[in-house]
């Protein structure tokens, strides 16, 4: 199976609670795997804002580019992400959440354009077909900060 790693999978992944194993195991067990140049982004802003050091940051970033291939934005990915913005920003409404990020658009957009499975515990992706969900309530890790 393709997926594509979002940041909340990664970060879940080095917190290495319940769902990161499972992110893990999932990563491990896939034929393809890839990370949106967002997501790098994403992760490091998420880390810089808690303080990690430079040098961590590099490492988790270095890891990140070790176990997936990379993929930038291309003028089709823009496009769809641009659709896949404005899907998601319905769904937010329709189900109460805060507004999805551009970031979260861009990634599902990525999804669709490899025809992959997204790996992400992120409510804005919940019960998507493209959705491997690893957040499955009370035992998980949760996120102090978005991402």
């Amino acid at each position: 199976m393709r997926i594509v790693v979002d940041s909340y999978a990664w970060i879940e992944l080095f917190i290495g609670g319940k769902s990161g194993k499972r992110a893990g195991e999932h990563i491990e067990m896939a034929s393809e795997v890839y990370t949106p140049d967002t997501v790098l982004a994403e992760v490091a802003r998420k880390y810089l804002r808690e303080k990690f050091s430079k040098s961590v940051i590099s490492e988790r970033l270095k890891t990140i580019s070790e176990l997936s291939r990379i993929v930038t934005v291309t003028p089709e990915i823009a496009l769809g992400s641009a659709e896949c913005y404005l899907d998601l920003l319905q769904k937010a409404k329709k189900e109460k959440l805060r507004n999805p990020s551009l970031f979260d658009a861009i990634t599902l957009a990525v999804t669709k354009h490899l025809k992959a499975k997204v790996l992400t515990g992120d409510e804005h992706f919940k019960n998507l077909s493209e959705t491997l969900w690893l957040n499955s309530g009370g035992d998980e890790t949760e996120q102090q900060a978005r991402v």
